[in-house]
């Protein structure tokens, strides 16, 4: 944590507690030093052996492919920039010639080129959907030939760079995806403004939610007078990870302040320094700009044990919570189906070898081919299952490690690599694929008046009545969260995932837990759709995991909890990061981690709250209610958001704590969107005003 920041944070807590020097608890050691040098036994062989100035290239041996990954998937020096997987298109609906298919291309072309050029139609997005119309046909009768003209209509109106437009459209990117989702969406509807949106926020707004009609929706009303269980005393020690996106192709040494996409590469330089020179050296640990180096990547999984106070024959790990997000953020015709499988078992041989007890993981937008696309099975013939590959590979990736049974994994492969199970504590984790309410998966543009299109919650009701009946408890477990400033979801599947925690919570659901923003936040739901925010409406807590990845301007950090095997309720969190801006100065050792805060120390007092009670819905209630009257506990929530970067904004204004506080009280679309916007995300200057 950075010197100035730790200055900060004691002077805000000696404010709020003067006691808290001396009142903070810490699990296991208070810092962890990473020794010099790769830990060359993580792997059993490398194509390129680990250096004190270069990132090594392990071999990495698929055990459920049965394959080896060539270097060629992770070279640094040699970067692919086509992706050669297969590319689906939906069937035409009709067989036509050639020239047929170029005149109908032509035709569309110019119908398009004048809707946007001409005056019969005004208006942005009343332009855009004509455009979608017009465009509709080409994807029904010559489907293939339609990223072409994307491509093409995208560079001629400059709605991207050149190279942009490539990326964005081509047929081996999102050309085919965007092809599928124009032949099946109801592009004159509320699809087509979903999309226009998507295309540029200047195009159309986005829809507004329409609430879930809940009739039919539930299997049983939900029981008079449903409370959660009692505790059992007994506390376990629980794990959550997030977004290592595991950067195999980094560059020590590369430029790290580059001008365009993810830094630390070869191929990213900086544009205004001459050809050749670097302006920032990337770290062997990594940068503000960049994703995770196998350095940074390894010393977080050594801290684990030493900081936890489990592994080396200690207290076991009681289980890991993985909130998604493994690959790299490389642009998309990096990508590749072998790059995503890669990383996967890279990243879980690591998490297998390092973390004590069983992983839970769900995926992330990431963690797919392209990138953020998952394709429901409602789709006709192969067009539902073309994401199967990964599913499959996956489900048995997970049942190989020894963390889920069969059953779990014949979930999984059946839905989008969600699953259900109970552990051996007696707690139900339920996943789910987030993608089915993420707007960046442009399939999920396809029929949004149905919350549920995928079937992805229709999946976790059943399995979350099934635990009522068997009075179970449950974790939720997801990657993108579901509301915030209401950014991220589609507002409709938002708004009925919302339902699903208001019918099964308190008693069922004693916790939901995402990642995705990279970034230390947390945010309650309630009863009746959110519309009383007070304590006694509280229900659930949705804790968002901080990222193992800087990317961007973060540090990086993981979390622990101390969990009650009786009511499955939190009862301690502890956070811990490494101050990133002191990674370029490393030489003799690695990476520090350490205790950045523990929640109860950092928010109990202030919010008035028993050492005997949960860090629940209702505490997190309290602490917003405690923020409203010291805006000081605002501002260091701010700074943990952050995971104490110095490069995070102040949050000192009133306009921007009365946003944070909203946004901890928004767990959907519509309830974040109602909040002042500008305030959300700590990775760059504030664009809110006030």
């Amino acid at each position: 944590m950075d010197s100035r920041f730790t200055l900060t944070l004691l002077a805000a807590l000696s404010l709020i507690n003067p006691s808290f020097a001396n009142s903070i608890s810490v699990p296991g050691d208070s810092s962890f030093v990473a020794p010099a040098g790769f830990p060359t036994s993580a792997f059993a062989s490398y194509w390129l052996p680990p250096s004190p100035s270069k990132e090594p290239q392990p071999i990495i041996q698929s055990p459920v492919l049965n394959l080896t990954f060539p270097l060629g998937v992770t070279n640094q020096s040699n970067i692919p920039q086509n992706d050669t997987d297969p590319i689906i298109f939906p069937e035409p609906l009709a067989n036509i010639s050639a020239e047929a298919t170029q005149n109908l291309i032509d035709g569309i072309l110019a119908q398009i080129s004048e809707i946007i050029q001409g005056d019969t139609i005004s208006g942005n997005c009343s332009k855009c959907i004509a455009s979608l119309i017009a465009a509709k046909s080409a994807a029904l009768f010559a489907p293939a030939s339609v990223p072409d003209a994307m491509v093409s209509l995208c560079k001629k109106f400059k709605f991207q760079s050149n190279s942009s437009c490539e990326v964005s459209y081509e047929a081996s990117t999102y050309g085919a995806v965007w092809t599928q989702v124009l032949k099946f969406a109801d592009v004159g509807g509320q699809d087509g403004q979903w999309i226009c949106n998507t295309i540029s926020s200047t195009f159309c707004p986005k829809p507004w939610t329409t609430p879930t009609n809940t009739t039919g929706l539930f299997p049983k009303p939900k029981p008079v007078n449903a409370t959660a269980p009692c505790a059992s005393g007994k506390r376990v020690k629980v794990l959550h990870l997030s977004d290592f996106h595991l950067d195999p192709r980094y560059a020590a040494s590369s430029e790290a302040n580059c001008s365009s996409s993810m830094c630390c590469r070869t191929n990213t330089p900086n544009s205004a320094v001459p050809v050749g020179q670097i302006s920032l050296p990337a770290s062997l640990y990594g940068s503000f700009k960049c994703d995770t180096p196998y350095d940074l990547a390894l010393a977080a999984l050594q801290a684990v044990g030493p900081l936890t106070g489990t592994g080396n024959g200690k207290e076991s790990l009681a289980w890991t919570i993985y909130t998604g997000d493994l690959v790299a953020h490389d642009p998309q015709n990096q990508l590749s189906r072998a790059f995503t499988e890669y990383t996967e078992t890279s990243v879980y041989s690591m998490f297998k070898q390092y973390i004590t007890g069983p992983v839970f993981a769900a995926l992330g937008n990431h963690d797919s081919n392209p990138a953020n696309t998952d394709a429901p099975h409602t789709l006709p013939g192969r067009l539902g299952e073309q994401q199967s590959w990964h599913y499959d590979s996956v489900a048995a990736l997970w049942q190989h490690e020894g963390w889920i049974t069969t059953e779990a994994a014949a979930e999984a492969k059946t839905h989008y690599g969600a699953y259900s199970i109970k552990t051996h504590y007696g707690l139900r984790i339920i996943t789910f694929n987030t993608d089915f309410y993420y707007r960046g998966n442009y399939f999920s543009f396809i029929n949004t008046t149905n919350p549920d299109n995928s079937g992805m919650f229709k999946f976790m009701i059943a399995e979350l009545q099934a635990a009522e009946d068997a009075g179970e408890r449950v974790w939720i477990v997801g990657h993108v969260l579901s509301g915030w400033d209401g950014s991220n979801p589609i507002a409709n599947p938002s708004d009925l995932f919302y339902q699903i925690i208001d019918r099964y919570s308190p008693h069922v659901i004693a916790a939901v837990f995402f990642g995705h923003t990279h970034e230390d936040q947390v945010m309650i739901y309630y009863a009746n759709n959110g519309t009383a925010q007070t304590a006694g409406n509280a229900l659930t807590a949705g804790w968002i995991g901080p990222s193992v990845t800087p990317l961007t301007n973060l540090n990086s950090g993981f979390r622990l909890y101390e969990v009650d095997t009786g009511s499955f309720d939190i009862y301690e969190a502890w956070t811990f990061v490494a101050n990133v801006s002191a990674f370029s100065a490393l030489s003799t050792t690695g990476p520090t981690f350490k205790l950045e805060y523990s929640t109860r120390d950092a928010y109990a007092l202030q919010a008035g709250w028993t050492d005997d009670a949960p860090l629940n819905a209702t505490f997190w209630h309290r602490v917003t209610e405690a923020m409203e009257r010291n805006h000081t506990l605002v501002q260091m929530f701010n700074g943990f958001q952050g995971k104490g970067s110095v490069k995070s904004p102040n949050c000192t204004s009133a306009a921007c704590v009365g946003a944070k506080v909203c946004y901890m009280r928004s767990g959907s679309v519509a309830l974040g969107r109602a909040c002042a916007q500008g305030f959300a995300s700590v990775q760059s200057e504030y664009t809110g005003t006030g």
